[in-house]
This record gives structure tokens, sequence and C-alpha cells, in this order.
């Protein structure tokens, strides 16, 4: 029998592989000469939750914020807490988070390349690779007749209006996202859809005012999501979005500082209507005071955005709330205010 040396000893230790746990409980397969560097350092198998994780951060939950514009309209008519009206709003609100998350899912797969030259956008689940595209696609249409399905349950009215914002962002998604001006008009008409959705599940009549108010709020926040979005691709260079090749900052501002203008007129309007009411052969009634003491916070919010936006501290309408206190402050003073008023002196949205 011939002995074992040294040196054959040490070929056969390095010649064996070892398996080795890793803490995720994922095993991994290494050799003895990955500890001296000489091959490279060992792959971890994925882990069986990556992909459905994956999928519902493509769904971006935390942009479900958004569609608390649905209790909008009622809110502002006094009927938020009504319970006639509460259960329907609600079918609303998931109606929205459904057709929004399948838009989102629709939309990364349709931009995979772009997203991935993006400094952020890269570490999404589909331009990272974790969510495969198809899988994408077909969450995203179950998603689309989910929130149809949804809709139907509350109102025929809803139904149309979920429709519309679907067919609206789809287009966005694979078109009209490259064509200036209309690329911020569709962006701001997915909030005021929000708000009309909450009305019609609630069959809420909404006034003229109240509509102007989303509407230029909308695009007020669509402007400004472009205006940071432009201050982000000249400080890294990254190539944003295609539809800001034609757009300059100056143009930005100036569609930032109309619609900031007629939002605010339009408030005051709709705030100084809130608590009148009008009767044959009498004189109108006043103006809650509460609704116009809303006018102050109000404005103090709008330019308190402002500020957030021209720093360049956030595009997301939903990350610029989330991260400033004053801000969220000033909304919180608002909706008491408001509360007040419409509580106190019910009418028309």
């Amino acid at each position: 029998m011939t002995p074992v040396t040294p040196s054959s000893a040490a070929r056969e230790q390095e010649e064996t592989t070892a398996v080795v746990a890793d803490p995720a409980g994922a095993s991994t397969e290494t050799s003895a000469e990955s500890s001296t560097g000489t091959t490279p350092a060992p792959t971890r198998r994925p882990r069986p939750v990556a992909v459905p994780l994956g999928l519902l951060k493509a769904m971006r939950p935390r942009q479900w914020v958004k569609n608390i514009l649905v209790l909008a309209a009622p809110f502002a008519a006094g009927r938020l807490f009504d319970l006639t009206v509460l259960p329907d709003v609600a079918l609303a609100f998931v109606a929205f988070s459904l057709a929004a998350s399948g838009v989102y899912l629709i939309n990364d797969t349709k931009d995979v390349e772009a997203d991935r030259a993006h400094p952020k956008k890269k570490y999404r689940p589909i331009a990272a690779g974790i969510v495969p595209p198809a899988l994408a696609v077909v969450t995203g249409i179950v998603l689309f007749a989910g929130a149809l399905g949804v809709s139907l349950l509350a109102d025929p009215d809803l139904l149309l209006v979920t429709a519309i914002y679907i067919v609206v962002q789809l287009a966005y998604c694979l078109w009209l996202k490259h064509e200036p001006v209309i690329d911020i008009c569709i962006v701001s008409s997915g909030f005021l859809m929000r708000a009309i959705a909450g009305g019609a599940a609630a069959g809420l009549p909404l006034s003229p005012w109240f509509l102007l108010t989303m509407a230029f709020g909308s695009l007020f926040m669509a402007s400004g999501k472009r205006y940071a979005e432009m201050r982000l691709a000249e400080r890294t260079g990254a190539k944003i979005r295609k539809s800001l090749e034609r757009y300059s900052a100056s143009y930005l501002r100036f569609v930032w500082s109309l619609s900031a203008t007629v939002v605010i007129m339009a408030y005051g309007l709709w705030a100084f209507g809130i608590g009148v009411t009008a009767t044959p052969g009498r004189m109108p009634t006043s103006p809650s005071t509460w609704a116009i003491v809303s006018i102050v916070p109000f404005v103090v919010a709008i330019l308190r955005y402002a500020v957030d936006v021209d720093g360049g501290n956030g595009g997301e309408p939903e990350e610029i709330v989330l991260g400033d206190r004053v801000l969220q402050v000033l909304g919180l003073v608002w909706i008491a205010l408001i509360g007040l008023a419409v509580y106190f002196a019910p009418g028309m949205a």
C-alpha cells in the first residue's frame, strides 16, 4: 500500500468540494481554492420568495397613497362618514390601486432598457432582472380586470372612470409619454380622475371650482415632477426621459407658476362658496369662516411644496409629502379646517 504523502493529501484537499450553507438557508458550493482568492466568489441560489416580493415591489404599493384622492369629494361634501357612501368609496380606492399597479407593471416592462440606464430606476425589480417581463404583463392584465370588476361592484359611473383611466394611462405608457405637454397633461389627469372617481362612486355632484382646483393642482404637481427630473438630469447627466429633451427649465417653471396661480384662485373661490346657501327671496348665507381660514394653510402648503421641488429634494409627489414634516403639519391643519367647515356647514363639493 502506497503511503499518502503530504503533497498528495494537499492536492486531494484542493480538489475536494465542500458544501456550505449560508445564513438564509440556501446552500452554496465552494472549494478550498476560493479561500485563496484564485476563484470567483460563491454564487447564492435565489430565494424562492424573491420573485413574489419583487412583483409586489414592482406594483409600487407605496404610491397607493395617491388614491386617497378618491376621498376628496366625499370629504368636501361632508359625506365621508356616511355608511351609504363609505363602502363604495373604499371600493374606488381598491379599484384605482389595482389599476395603478397594473399600469406600473406595463410601464416598467416597456421601459426596462431605459430604466437600466437610470441612476435610480435601474434597481426596479423588472429592470434588475428579478421579475420576468412576461410575468409582469400577465399580472398587469389580471390587475386591470380586477379593477374593472371592483368598480362595477360600486357604481357603473365608477366603472367608466376606471376604464378611461386605464386606457389613458396605457396610451401614455406605450406612446404619449414621449410627447411634450401631452405627457404632463396625462400625468395630471391621473390625479384628477382619482378625485372624480370618488364622486362617481358616492354619486355626488362636483362643483366647477372643486374640479378646477383638482385639475390645476394636479398640473402643478405634474409640472413640478418634470422640473425636478430635469434638475436631476442636469446634475447627474443621466437620460431621465425622452420628453425632457423638448422642455426647458424656463418653460416648466412657467407651467408650474401658471398652475399654482390658477389652483390658488380656484380654491379661494371654492372655499368662499362653502356654507353658502341661496334661498329664493332671501340674501345668500355667509360663507363658512373655517373655509375662509383654510385658504391660509393651503397657500402656504403650495409654497412649501414649491420650495421642495425647486430645491431638487424629490420628484414624486408622495415622496415630497412623506419626507416633509412641515408640509404634513400644514396638510393636517388644512384638513381640520375644511372638516369644521363642511361638517358644520354641509354643502355640495
